[in-house]
């Protein structure tokens, strides 16, 4: 009978499993780290810690992003020239037709033609001037959903721009629609600037230049990122529109 197998002498390999793992010893089947990644005849990659912050520091930051989506929407804010033609649509029937009605009952034939316009221009400066002070909207702007607020780049809107939740460039509280409205010299001074070429028109010359005026104060609401007309420029303002809290 061949005498039992004995380990020999200054082995380390215990007995019982013949991996290196002693009787009663739980096994893992973990991988030593460096057999993860080592590859046959390749040395195993060191990380450089350099790279990894190069790499942390080419990614941009989340706020970037948000950033930009911020200025994305600051076109939707403004108010659109369709609007703001109902707007004066609207208000120029409010406050023309009954003026003329008025006129109609004191005076005829030229002199109504000569008396209409001026009483109309009047009409409508004190007409939009208060509404514009009060609220920063009138009948007609209400109507088509927009609002005359104070430039942000302007004395006004730096005033406010504390409360600025907008864009850049944009009014304050422009993401809530909540907004402020303009100071009744720069109301006064909007107004009047539409209203005054109206007042022009029973003389010839003048009223064709009041003509040419209001043409030109539609095509300056195309030129620019603002949309603003002549009367928004000279009186610092802005048309944006209306949004529900």
């Amino acid at each position: 009978m061949a005498a039992p197998r004995t380990p020999a002498q200054g082995s380390d390999e215990p007995s019982g499993t013949g991996h290196g793992i002693p009787d009663g010893e739980p096994r893992t089947h973990e991988a030593p780290e460096a057999l993860a990644y080592e590859r046959p005849g390749e040395p195993l990659a060191q990380q450089d810690p350099a790279q990894d912050a190069a790499a942390e520091a080419a990614e941009p930051p989340e706020e970037t992003v948000e950033d930009v989506g911020e200025g994305a929407g600051e076109d939707s804010a403004l108010a659109e020239p369709g609007q703001r033609l109902l707007a004066r649509i609207v208000d120029t029937l409010i406050v023309g037709l009954p003026v003329i009605i008025v006129v109609k009952e004191f005076v005829s034939g030229h002199k109504l033609d000569v008396v209409a316009p001026p009483a109309v221009a009047g009409c409508m400066l004190l007409y939009e001037a208060v509404q514009l002070a009060l609220w920063g909207q009138t009948l007609g702007k209400r109507f088509a959903g927009i609002q005359v607020v104070p430039d942000p780049s302007g004395p006004e809107g730096a005033a406010t721009d504390a409360e600025r939740t907008g864009a850049p460039g944009m009014p304050a509280g422009a993401a809530e629609g909540r907004y402020g409205r303009p100071s009744a010299p720069r109301a006064v001074l909007r107004a009047a600037v539409y209203s005054v070429p109206i007042a022009l028109r029973p003389v010839h010359i003048l009223g064709l230049l009041a003509s040419l005026f209001w043409v030109a104060n539609a095509g300056f609401i195309y030129e620019g990122t603002q949309r603003r007309a002549v009367h928004d420029r000279l009186a610092g303002t802005l048309v944006v529109k209306r949004r529900t809290p």
